[in-house]
């Protein structure tokens, strides 16, 4: 599993913006302060950033002195929800459609050995992520691998 840029850089700005205008503060952080942040063009911090307005994820302000700041509190905001907002589903309903090979429907409809597995997958990463906040990772909580190793 790799994530995409937009699910890399889309986290690292929702993240700038929650450490900077949180929900409910009067607060905006402007685009370009997001883009200078992260290193990225103003443009694609802009695509981003309309991406997690839409998914209801941030809230923006016009105008001059406009920008972004959370639509709700970073502790109500799950990495699960971020990357279901930036991205399709690691194992989503049209997966076997679009890995069918030469033909147009999967030769293995009936008895497959692999979906059950990448379901599984899916299940686990989705488990793992709607578990992680905005809140938590602000705060530095501890490596998952760390404290499932003790």
């Amino acid at each position: 599993m790799r994530l995409t840029a937009q699910e890399e850089y889309g986290v690292r700005c929702l993240l700038q913006v929650a450490r900077r205008a949180p929900a409910g503060g009067e607060h905006v952080l402007a685009l370009r302060e997001i883009a200078e942040a992260e290193g990225l063009s103003v443009e694609y911090a802009a695509k981003l950033l309309r991406i997690l307005r839409q998914g209801e994820l941030v809230e923006s302000e016009r105008g001059a002195s406009g920008g972004y700041r959370l639509a709700r509190a970073a502790d109500s905001i799950s990495l699960a929800q971020v990357m279901h907002t930036l991205d399709t589903p690691l194992y989503g309903a049209d997966f076997c459609s679009e890995h069918a090979g030469q033909h147009a429907q999967c030769v293995h409809q009936g008895g497959c050995a692999l979906r059950p597995v990448w379901q599984a997958v899916d299940q686990a990463v989705t488990t793992v992520l709607a578990g992680l906040t905005l809140w938590s990772l602000l705060e530095g909580e501890p490596s998952l691998l760390s404290s499932r190793s003790s």
